[in-house]
């Protein structure tokens, strides 16, 4: 029990801190320039079907910042991403649940890498929790309630997907968060 108490009071921590990035101006331009590189990720995709199945690599920016500002500011930043990439190349109509979901990628991202060491296991924790919540359940559940597609259909395509792409995202993500690792004395 005390275990998880000092767990929830480092993570209530960690939320706290990353918060404050609110006040910083070279946090709110860092956390800009993910912002500018996840948009532009964004029109990098694979569409595999329209407006149902895509492969895309923009939240690796979303994961950069998480680990460089943590989960307030990717969070945040998510949504700021969500709505930008929409204005930017719409692709069907505007649901503000996806929204949620690019806050929830960041913040769980957050979570896992802000103020963490790097490792292959951290890194493959956090991807299978983003795919296993955001991109086997949140998703296909907005999306039959935008189109009206069967929600198990939509599951077992993104199952499927979210197998075959897991060994490449988590390569990607490990690659670019060192890469990052390095980077923050700049970014910071």
């Amino acid at each position: 029990m005390d275990n998880l108490l000092t767990e929830f009071r480092s993570i209530s921590h960690l939320i706290r801190q990353s918060g404050q990035g609110i006040k910083n101006v070279k946090t709110l331009v860092g956390t800009s320039l993910f912002v500018a590189m996840n948009a532009a990720l964004g029109y990098f995709k694979i569409v595999v079907i329209p407006k149902m199945l895509e492969i895309n690599f923009s939240s690796l920016a979303l994961a950069a910042c998480a680990f460089t500002y943590g989960p307030v500011m990717a969070g945040a930043a998510g949504i700021i991403c969500d709505n930008i990439k929409y204005l930017l190349n719409p692709s069907g109509p505007y649901m503000p649940l996806f929204g949620l979901n690019e806050f929830l990628t960041g913040f769980i991202y957050g979570l896992f890498f802000y103020k963490k060491t790097l490792s292959l296991k951290r890194v493959i924790l956090a991807r299978l929790s983003v795919v296993l919540l955001i991109n086997i359940f949140l998703t296909p559940l907005w999306l039959h309630i935008l189109y009206g597609t069967a929600f198990i259909i939509l599951v077992q395509a993104r199952i499927l997907k979210n197998i075959l792409m897991f060994p490449v995202d988590v390569f990607l993500l490990y690659t670019v968060l060192k890469a990052t690792k390095r980077a923050i004395p700049v970014l910071s």
